[in-house]
């Protein structure tokens, strides 16, 4: 029984929470939420690469992108007015730039979670990670001739933010499977019917 939540229904999607009708409103909520904790705790370091593969692997496409996009949002709005990031061109293009790599990855794990087999699934999503995490690196390394910012893309940081993403994606299949078995939503009686 362990980690039922990662078993495809057939669909490509690897994570089954709650019913099919309500995925992309929990992952919305999901999303928005941890993007808030992870604002206030994090601030720069946002875990969008673990986000971007959590909701390619809960909805399609289209879905995964606006749902990764609410998370930026939440992430610029709490930089912006509650942490008081600067109100400045470099800044408000570094929002830009976070917010199309995040973008980015979503495409780059939903585009590797159809690619792969449905077996092994922890290890799919891993594989996703990397893929999403190297994405959304590779998008910001791509603006720090535009922007500057080449500091942070040491080993070290690159390496403590990709571990950090690494967690965050851990804790959030967790959460997806502590809400598939507590069926907070009626899934089971939903899926009987």
């Amino acid at each position: 029984m362990a980690l039922n939540i990662l078993r495809s229904n057939g669909d490509g999607f690897r994570l089954h929470p709650v019913a099919p009708r309500l995925t992309p409103m929990f992952g919305f909520a999901l999303l928005t939420v941890s993007c808030a904790l992870a604002s206030f705790a994090f601030a720069c370091a946002t875990p969008f690469a673990a986000f971007a593969v959590v909701a390619a692997a809960m909805l399609p496409l289209r879905p995964a992108l606006l749902v990764v996009t609410g998370a930026w949002l939440v992430n610029q709005t709490i930089g912006f007015s509650a942490l008081h990031y600067p109100i400045d061109g470099s800044s408000i293009a570094w929002g830009f730039v976070i917010g199309a790599a995040a973008l980015l990855a979503t495409a780059a794990a939903s585009g590797v979670l159809r690619m792969l087999p449905q077996g092994r699934t922890p290890l799919m999503l891993a594989i996703a990670l990397f893929a999403a995490y190297a994405a959304y690196e590779l998008a910001l390394l791509a603006a720090t001739p535009f922007l500057g910012g080449e500091g942070a893309f040491t080993a070290a940081i690159v390496t403590r933010i990709g571990l950090t993403s690494a967690a965050w994606l851990a804790g959030l299949v967790a959460v997806c499977e502590v809400v598939r078995l507590f069926d907070p939503f009626g899934r089971k009686g939903a899926m009987s019917a």
